[in-house]
């Protein structure tokens, strides 16, 4: 059964690429020249996402117009494929490669929105789930129908350039040590897990940190490996594809994810 849906995607794959390979990419050579591996990768990544069709629609409402948001869309996704950690790298880029300026869709230097508006567009995108959508809709386009063979959960460390936010205290009063007094009721402390068993998926994922702070685990060695940042939580079948993803704070403990994530990829896959 896995060997055939894996079989399916790679017929499905093939054909993307044979489309962009035999059409796309000569089309794009003539107007920009020649591709360079990375024009290739992301001009592929972007015409098998079409991300554009998840753009919230602003159309009526002040600012830069629909096809600008599409723009900075797709340099965001070039912002990744060409690991640019800044956006002022990423402006800096666009203003001198014409063939990248084109494939992101402004003809003109001075079409490149300004710094702060490239911010508040992936501020959206994030606040919209941007990415998640793209995500969901390829999942379940390869695989709805399917059943798939092994689910393997793991997760990866993600480091950032950013201070780790301090944690703050817990300002109840606190009791006096020892057994309650007669008739004082105390409230139970109920944990995240125990407090999933009754949320939605929205809930959980709600609930979970998501703040950069500190994180430590024990490498192959057995020594203690610490790290600031974030953590991702990955559900995988097997040829490593990923099938749903959480990000927390780096110090989230692998249990807290682990029900949000198998209800999500519930949602997605038949397992």
């Amino acid at each position: 059964m896995q060997e055939s849906i894996m079989e399916k995607l790679k017929e499905r794959l093939s054909n993307y690429w044979l489309t962009i390979q035999s059409s796309l990419f000569p089309w794009l050579t003539e107007e920009v020249g020649d591709l360079t591996k990375k024009q290739m990768l992301l001009i592929t990544v972007l015409e098998t996402t079409r991300i554009e069709r998840y753009i919230p629609n602003y159309q009526g409402l002040t600012g830069r117009p629909q096809s600008d948001r599409v723009a900075i869309a797709r340099a965001f996704m070039a912002k990744a494929i060409y690991d640019m950690s800044t956006t002022r790298i990423l402006i800096d880029r666009l203003e001198c490669d014409i063939a990248l300026r084109r494939i992101c869709g402004w003809e003109k230097k001075s079409d490149i929105p300004s710094e702060s508006t490239f911010s508040r567009a992936f501020a959206e995108f994030a606040k919209s789930n941007l990415l998640e959508q793209v995500h969901d809709s390829l999942i379940k386009d390869s695989y709805e129908g399917e059943i798939v063979g092994h689910l393997s959960r793991d997760s990866t460390t993600i480091e950032a350039r950013e201070k780790p936010v301090k944690k703050v205290k817990d300002n109840k009063p606190k009791r006096k040590p020892g057994r309650p007094k007669k008739g004082e009721e105390v409230a139970p402390k109920t944990t995240r897990l125990e407090r999933q068993s009754e949320m939605k998926v929205e809930e959980m994922l709600d609930d979970l940190p998501k703040k950069c702070d500190i994180g430590c685990k024990k490498n192959s060695k057995g020594h203690t490996e610490t790290w600031i940042g974030y953590k991702l939580h990955v559900d995988t079948i097997d040829g490593q594809l990923p099938i749903s993803c959480v990000l927390t704070s780096a110090s989230t403990h692998d249990s807290q994810v682990a029900i949000p994530l198998a209800e999500i990829s519930g949602q997605r896959v038949t397992n």
